[in-house]
């Protein structure tokens, strides 16, 4: 089964690695016959559906993840295999979308308007005078 990841990109199931093991949690004594958990692999340094861009994109943005250029994830939340498979394919296709996705617009710092700073010193201002009410009286 083919992995979506957006509709430029669609990640072809012969580079996909699938391992199934033993869950732990609950399921009673089905969860001591059954493999439920999945790990997901996928190759990004010899993937042949990337560009060099996209590669190299994944590559420093998923660094920490990667070993040996392969992202794995891992699902067990559920007792079904197939319910963490579909879990597992759901990670994945987050993990590579956000690795591709465009850099956020920098942020440009703008200044306070005239009536904002006003605000700011009035309210100082109100501050203070509370503070000062609070004060005991001096013996003048």
């Amino acid at each position: 089964m083919d992995l979506d990841v957006s509709h430029a990109l669609t990640i072809p199931a012969s580079e996909l690695g699938w391992r199934f093991s033993r869950s732990s949690g609950p399921g009673g004594q089905h969860v001591n016959t059954s493999d439920s958990r999945v790990e997901l692999s996928w190759n990004i340094a010899d993937s042949a559906v990337l560009s060099e861009t996209q590669r190299m994109m994944l590559v420093t943005r998923l660094g920490r993840r990667l070993i040996a250029g392969v992202i794995t994830v891992t699902a067990s939340e559920r007792r079904s295999q197939l319910r963490n498979r579909e879990i597992a394919l759901g990670k994945l296709a987050e993990l590579i979308s956000a690795g591709l996705a465009p850099d956020a617009a920098d942020r440009r710092p703008t200044k306070p308007t005239r009536s904002s700073r006003r605000r700011h010193l009035a309210a100082k201002q109100q501050r203070s005078a509370t503070k000062r009410q609070r004060q005991r009286p001096s013996a003048e």
